[in-house]
């Protein structure tokens, strides 16, 4: 049954060493911040995470990052994160990197029982041959490469094989919660919290607003309570800009051009 937890650090507190987690997020958006700072202020290390990014430098899972709690990522890309970047070249971090597609697919086949799929994506590269670099040495040759990958043909199409995703913990943010665990997420939130959500044998959310059952229109729930085993307010979200471009005034016209922002 879910449970409404009184704060985040509560909520997961009881995140051991070497515990695997699936994050969610998408860039910036619907990163389940106070979650990841509650990790980040107790002990917890050697972690395993999966997410779209681990975050940038000083945000979401950038704050593990900066203090070496995570031993290795599975991740699509390595974005704007230059302390991700130092590490994994540096042979501080594993990191498994995965098509988009294919990560939030084996997230959702992880959560619906699903042990693997064959997919097209990959096939004639490194990801399906294998040889990508998980983990360099000290002297930057490659200590860890990715195994090869079985492939079939369907329907006159090469296919490999990926195994899915299940984690120990999931941590998820979702702008309405109830108290029995059902989600709505805000617009791109929604790109893979429900995802990690449903992959983590143990789904933690933290919601901006908290609601009792029977107010939400089962219409607007994106993700059902029996994936969500424990839920926390955390309040209205500071949203975060990865990069601020401002577009210079248009003389002719007279008028300031808006501010825009890249997520």
């Amino acid at each position: 049954m879910t449970r409404v937890y009184v704060s985040a650090a509560d909520a997961v507190a009881d995140i051991r060493d070497g515990a695997s987690l699936a994050v969610g997020g998408f860039g910036l958006c619907g990163v389940p911040d106070a979650l990841i700072a509650a990790l980040a202020a107790g002990d917890a290390t050697d972690l395993d995470v999966v997410s779209n990014n681990c975050g940038t430098d000083g945000h979401g899972l950038g704050l593990l990052l900066e203090k070496h709690r995570i031993r290795r990522v599975t991740a699509s890309y390595v974005g704007e994160n230059r302390e991700f970047a130092r590490q994994y070249l540096d042979g501080e971090l594993e990191v498994e990197l995965s098509p988009q597609g294919t990560l939030a697919e084996r997230l959702r086949a992880g959560g619906a029982g699903i042990p693997a799929f064959f997919t097209p994506a990959g096939v004639g590269t490194p990801v399906s041959e294998g040889g990508l670099p998980w983990r360099y040495g000290p002297d930057g040759s490659v200590a860890v490469a990715s195994p090869p990958k079985e492939t079939r043909d369907y329907a006159g199409r090469r296919h490999l094989l990926e195994e899915s995703i299940t984690t120990d913990y999931a941590l998820v943010h979702a702008a309405i919660g109830d108290t029995a665990g059902n989600l709505v997420f805000n617009l791109a939130a929604r790109n893979f919290n429900p995802l990690a959500a449903m992959a983590g044998r143990v789904c933690i959310a933290q919601v901006e607003t908290l609601v009792e059952p029977g107010v939400l229109d089962p219409a607007m729930v994106h993700l059902p309570g029996i994936f969500v085993d424990r839920v926390v307010c955390t309040g209205r979200q500071d949203k975060k800009i990865e990069k601020r471009t401002v577009a210079p005034r248009n003389e002719r016209s007279g008028h300031r051009a808006t501010n825009g922002a890249h997520t």
